[in-house]
C-alpha cells in the first residue's frame, strides 16, 4: 500500500477550483415518467436520436461494473481511449512544469498527448526481454512527475510486465500509474483491476476497440478510485458519448457469450500464426504474445513490408521503435485471413 498519497496534491489548482458545467440532462435524471422535455432546446421531432444522450452513460456503466466487479462510481467512459488518456493529462498536469514517464517501445498517443498538453515527456526504454527499468523510473521520477504510462500487454511488443515490477512502481511512486489494459482480454493475466481499491494512486484504462470489436464506435473506459472518477468528470464535455455509441456498445457487452468465443478463435489462429511464421526463411524470431496480434523481427522489415503490401497485406512495420529494429507486427486476423498471409509469406524471397 503506497503511503501519504494524496489526489489532492496531484490535481491542477484550476481544476480543483473548477465548476463543471451542468448540462440540462445532468439536472434532470429520467424516472421512467413518460415527461415532456423542453428544457434542452431539442427539436421536438422523432428521430430516435433528436434527444441529448446520457451524459454519464448510466446503463452501460451498470453492465460494466457487473462484469468488472467494480462500483459505477468508479468508472468513467471516453471518446476512446485517448480522450479518456487526455483527460488525464489536463486535470492533473500543469503545462510546461509538469513531466511524465513512459516506457518505449510503446503506444505512440502518450507522447503525442504529452505534446499536445506541453508536458515534458521523459522515456526510459524496456529492458531486454521488454520489461521496465524499476530503478532507473524511480530515479528519474521527481516532485513534478504526476503519471508513469504502463502499456501491459505492451503494445508494440505484445508481452506483459512482471506483476512484481509493476507492484514495485505502485509501492514507490507517489504519482498516477496508468496500465493501459487495451489487449487484457487476450492475456491469461489478471487485470490489474483487482488491485483498484488497494492502490489510490492507480488508474486502469481499457477499451471496447479489441477483444469487443467496437473500434468504430470509438468507446474507451477508465477505471479509478471513485476521488479520481470525481476529478475527471468535472472536465469532460458534458455529453462526449454519443448516444448510437451507448446503444450499440450495450447491446455487445450484454453478448459476452459471443464476445469470449470470438476471443477464443482469436486466441487459437494466433498460437497457429506464430508457430507457422517461425517456418519462414526471412523469420529471425517471434515474440511471446499476450495481445492480439505478433511481433516479429525480420531480416530488413522494410523489404518484407513491401512485399506483402504488394500482394495486398497491409501490416505495420514498427522497425523505427526503439528496440525494434527489423520488426513486423501483424494483426491476428480470421482463419482465412490469416491463411493468405501464410501464403503470401512462404511465395515471397
Amino acid at each position: 500500500m503506497l503511503k501519504n498519497f494524496d489526489i489532492n496534491n496531484l490535481v491542477r489548482p484550476n481544476v480543483k477550483d473548477l465548476k463543471p458545467y451542468s448540462s440540462a440532462r445532468d439536472e434532470y435524471q429520467s424516472t421512467g415518467t413518460e415527461m415532456v422535455f423542453l428544457d434542452a432546446n431539442e427539436n421536438p421531432f422523432q428521430t430516435d436520436v433528436n434527444r441529448y444522450p446520457d451524459p454519464q452513460q448510466r446503463n452501460l456503466k451498470a453492465e460494466l461494473a457487473k462484469i468488472k466487479s467494480v462500483s459505477r462510481a468508479n468508472i468513467l467512459l471516453g471518446n476512446g481511449s485517448d480522450e479518456v488518456l487526455d483527460l488525464l493529462f489536463r486535470a492533473f498536469c500543469e503545462p510546461g512544469k509538469d513531466n511524465i514517464v513512459t516506457l518505449p517501445p510503446t503506444y505512440g498517443m502518450y507522447k503525442v498527448l504529452a505534446n499536445i498538453n506541453n508536458i515534458e515527456n521523459r522515456e526510459i526504454l524496456l529492458e531486454p526481454g521488454f520489461q521496465p527499468n524499476v530503478d532507473k523510473i524511480l530515479r528519474e521520477t521527481d516532485a513534478g512527475t504526476k503519471m508513469v504510462f504502463l502499456c501491459s500487454p505492451n503494445n508494440p511488443t505484445g508481452n506483459s510486465f512482471s506483476e512484481e515490477k509493476v507492484l514495485e512502481i505502485l509501492e514507490n511512486f507517489n504519482g498516477l500509474v496508468i496500465i493501459d489494459e487495451a489487449y487484457i482480454d487476450f492475456s491469461e493475466k489478471q487485470s490489474w483491476l483487482t488491485k483498484l481499491q488497494e492502490f489510490p494512486n492507480l488508474v486502469v484504462t481499457q477499451t471496447l476497440s479489441k477483444a469487443f470489436g467496437m473500434a468504430g464506435i470509438r468507446l474507451g473506459i477508465c477505471y479509478a478510485s471513485e476521488e479520481i472518477i470525481q476529478i475527471l468528470n468535472k472536465i469532460k464535455p458534458p455529453y462526449n458519448v454519443n448516444e448510437l455509441s451507448q446503444q450499440r456498445a450495450l447491446i455487445r457487452v450484454l453478448n459476452l457469450d459471443q464476445v469470449n468465443s470470438e476471443v477464443t478463435d482469436i486466441l487459437k489462429q494466433r498460437e497457429l500464426l506464430s508457430k507457422v511464421l517461425l517456418e519462414i526463411p526471412f523469420v529471425e524470431e517471434v515474440y511471446a504474445s499476450d495481445a492480439n496480434f505478433v511481433l516479429v523481427k525480420v531480416d530488413n522489415a522494410n523489404k518484407r513490408y513491401e512485399q506483402l503490401l504488394a500482394k495486398g497485406i497491409v501490416i505495420r512495420n514498427r522497425t523505427t521503435q526503439p528496440l525494434c529494429e527489423n520488426t513486423l507486427r501483424f494483426t491476428v486476423g480470421t482463419k482465412p485471413e490469416n491463411e493468405k498471409l501464410i501464403t503470401a509469406l512462404k511465395s515471397i524471397n
